[in-house]
């Protein structure tokens, strides 16, 4: 099996009956769950990183804004299809891990550069900061994406 489709490597035996098909419907099947794609991943790092870039240049907010708005768009039709598994993956201890770390990361980091005197202030240190907080967010969502996508591949979903 092939974790990263969660599709059958051989091709599967055809189902025995339809009603026996009818009756699973309520179950989800692995061909049912698709990865979520990399390029979603790019839109949740624009907004973790959203708070830096709205503090190296103010004018951003509008784009930040329009970003969000498609990020809410994408989410609720091209990937509508894919939400058993953002389901299933919030469900799942990993998921919660990363966004609460994530957020952990962002708070402890600006903490700590404060209480040692080095207040990120310039545009160019939050612009650094925004893009080690987004390459974190999806290097982190594309692992526990993967995590839990070998877990449903393991328990046969």
């Amino acid at each position: 099996m092939d974790t990263m489709t969660l599709a059958p490597a051989a091709p599967a035996a055809p189902a025995a009956s339809s009603a026996a098909t009818a009756a699973s419907s309520s179950t989800v099947t692995a061909e049912e769950i698709k990865p979520l794609p990399a390029w979603f991943f790019a839109f949740e790092g624009v907004m973790s990183a959203a708070y830096d870039l709205f503090q190296a240049d103010h004018r951003l907010l509008w784009a930040l804004g329009a970003l969000g708005v498609v990020n809410l768009v994408v989410s609720l039709t091209v990937l509508r299809s894919r939400l058993r598994l953002a389901k299933r993956m919030w469900r799942g201890k990993s998921t919660r891990k990363v966004a609460i770390g994530l957020v952990a990361l962002r708070l402890g980091a600006h903490l700590a550069l404060t209480f040692a005197g080095f207040t990120v202030v310039s545009a160019a240190g939050h612009f650094a900061f925004a893009a080690a907080m987004s390459a974190t967010t999806v290097g982190l969502l594309w692992y526990a994406q993967r995590v839990s996508l070998r877990a449903l591949a393991a328990e046969g979903v």
